[in-house]
């Protein structure tokens, strides 16, 4: 088939169960889309077609494991695959090769899945861009850090990619792209073989073009048993504009609005909904957290290589540095107060609806974007999504963002689901 590369990942497994596609019908249209677009889109570190249908024929050649049996998967580089480069987005790793699989990337071979390669990142899945450009409109950014997983799938170079989130890395990408980008509870998703950032942040996530899609693999990628994203009833939604509002776009704010009205039109209870004032302080939180433990994870790179770090990281160094084990302490008692705040929040809510991202992609490949809207619930732990909804004043994608209680991860995909197609 050769627009088998468009499929969702629901779509294609129906297919595959029907004996109207192959695993090698369906990675070589995706191939045939890399060929076409790469040159303009930027996606990818490595790819390496032989290899990709050698695995593709043997999923043909065996039993069906999974939903994901034959479906490519595109694996952000700051994750590890055997025998792929491991270049994290840095000079420095420059001709680099992992050893092992991740865990998360283990588990999607053992669910029959076709790894494709390694999509770019930006520099150790920090801030410094690199060459992704975003689908819709080549002169402006992808987003990042998950900027080659965000764009490849936008792309329908194939349905599915892995992510990393330490800020906005997962769903400000998507955003921009139009796609649907989610970022677990933390820790849901194992987090072996994934370079280090901030450990107490970082999140492996993941990016497709359907919510369907994400609860189809959620439980495969942590390979774990999971019930269906299925809403038995209409969720209760709190619009919470966060702090930050004001730094919304007119795009974004318009956005958003709308996407509440609509949704409380089909039957969702939507509340305006402020946060307590002890989440003022959460940003800057997650900052501190980020800086003190990022400084320390780049060790062995400052000691050893300082002049082939980034000169957009270089002088964040010198800040990092002087943060003090009592800043440190202190940015973690504020986030695990408003964590527990959050908890008591979401015995009257099932889900909160903010901004993706300020507004559409800025137009610009030399900044990645601000996660602003992201932050605050990386810090919390808790899990979110974004589903396209709205257009900027360019016509690029304009996504919002549902965010759920810790550990109800599957409840939030199944209010997503409902969303998702109230929305469109």
């Amino acid at each position: 088939m050769s627009n088998a590369n468009q499929l969702s990942i629901a779509e294609a497994h129906a297919q595959m169960n029907a004996g109207r596609l192959t695993a090698l019908q369906l990675a070589e249209a995706c191939l045939a889309r890399v060929a076409a677009r790469e040159p303009d889109v930027r996606a990818w570190v490595h790819i390496d077609a032989n290899a990709v249908l050698a695995q593709a024929r043997a999923r043909d050649a065996e039993p069906r494991r999974s939903v994901l049996h034959g479906i490519p998967v595109g694996i952000k580089d700051n994750i590890d695959v055997a025998d792929m480069p491991a270049e994290y987005g840095s000079p420095i790793y420059a001709g680099h090769r992992a050893e092992n699989d991740a865990a998360c990337v283990a588990a999607l071979r053992n669910a029959g899945a076709v790894i494709m390669g390694k999509t770019v990142t930006t520099e150790f899945a920090m801030r410094h861009p690199n060459k992704t450009r975003n689908p819709h409109n080549l002169s402006h950014t992808p987003g990042g850090s998950s900027s080659g997983s965000a764009a490849g799938v936008a792309d329908c170079m194939m349905p599915l990619g892995l992510g990393t989130q330490t800020g906005g890395s997962v769903l400000r990408p998507a955003s921009y792209c139009g796609v649907v980008g989610f970022k677990p509870s933390f820790n849901v998703i194992n987090r072996v073989g994934v370079k280090p950032n901030s450990e107490s942040l970082d999140t492996v996530g993941l990016i497709a073009r359907s919510v369907e899609d994400v609860a189809l693999t959620l439980p495969l990628v942590t390979a774990s048993a999971a019930p269906a994203a299925v809403a038995t009833r209409t969720p209760r939604i709190a619009f919470c504009r966060t702090p930050q509002w004001s730094d919304a776009q007119p795009a974004t704010i318009t956005t958003l609005e709308q996407a509440a009205a609509t949704l409380a039109r089909a039957g969702a209870q939507v509340t305006s909904f402020d946060l307590p004032p002890a989440f003022d302080a959460m940003a800057a939180a997650h900052g501190v957290i980020n800086d003190y433990e990022a400084y320390r994870a780049l060790s062995h790179e400052i000691r050893t290589a300082p002049d082939r770090i980034s000169d957009s990281i270089r002088p964040r160094l010198a800040r990092w540095a002087v943060c003090t084990m009592a800043d440190y302490t202190a940015a973690q008692q504020t986030v695990a107060d408003c964590r527990r705040l959050l908890r008591d929040i979401f015995r009257d809510y099932d889900a909160l609806l903010a901004p993706s991202a300020p507004g559409e992609a800025p137009h610009s490949l030399g900044s990645t974007g601000e996660a602003t809207f992201n932050r605050i619930w990386t810090a919390l732990h808790v899990p979110a999504i974004t589903l396209p909804a709205g257009v900027g004043p360019v016509g690029l994608p304009v996504g919002v963002q549902l965010i759920g209680a810790f550990g109800a991860d599957h409840a939030l995909l199944a209010d997503a689901a409902w969303a998702e197609r109230t929305l469109r």
